[in-house]
């Protein structure tokens, strides 16, 4: 554990808080992919497939059990909520996310650390995770008009993985070159994936404007 992950493990538990919160207080999930929402359930899943088998610490088995109760909670409530899920937007969300989760079964089998099924499971949740959010951007991008909350727990769920990265960095220095290629890389082109995202945030802000994106 150091300050980084510790940072990212924060600002991956607030982004998921601010959409629980968006959800329960609005009773809308107006402007929120559901299909994204299913593929980090079945990250989360297919991740901690080692909870009731390998323990590590406290913290580490609660965060756990925090992500994957929160992410079919959510879903949950995307598809059986009766006031949430007439607010869904299936008209927009149409992306095609059986392809990721295909393509990310696929990676898996070729690359990988070991030739297990925890193993293939593990790399697996982090290809697909690295492209999750896809249905979210094009999703923001179609309505263009991002509401607060929305747009709050897209930038933290993009400086989650930003902090992680810094992770791996320090822990390269300070690990006698600690190195897990299959993450490093998803990781990066996770990041690369809110690059746009952050760039009309920060003008947002900047001008304390509300958040548009372009279509």
């Amino acid at each position: 554990m150091n300050a980084f992950r510790f940072l990212g493990d924060m600002t991956h538990l607030f982004s998921v808080l601010v959409l629980l919160l968006k959800i329960y207080a609005t009773k809308s999930c107006s402007g929120v992919s559901r299909k994204t929402q299913e593929l980090y359930m079945l990250v989360f899943v297919a991740r901690y497939l080692d909870l009731f088998t390998d323990y590590v610490s406290l913290y580490n088995s609660v965060m756990k059990v925090v992500f994957i109760t929160s992410s079919a909670a959510i879903v949950w409530c995307m598809r059986r909520h009766p006031q949430v899920r007439r607010t869904y937007d299936k008209e927009q969300d149409t992306f095609r996310h059986a392809v990721l989760v295909a393509a990310s079964f696929l990676l898996a089998l070729m690359f990988h650390e070991r030739f297990t099924f925890r193993e293939i499971c593990w790399a697996f949740s982090i290809y697909l995770e690295a492209v999750a959010i896809l249905p979210q951007l094009v999703l923001l991008q179609r309505s263009r008009n991002v509401d607060n909350l929305t747009g709050q727990y897209v930038f933290f769920l993009g400086a989650y993985r930003a902090f992680y990265i810094l992770n791996w960095i320090y822990r390269y220095f300070t690990e006698g070159h600690h190195s897990r290629w299959i993450p490093w890389l998803a990781g990066l082109v996770q990041t690369a994936l809110y690059a746009d995202f952050f760039y009309y945030y920060f003008l947002s802000w900047k001008n304390n404007v509300k958040l548009e994106l372009p279509a």
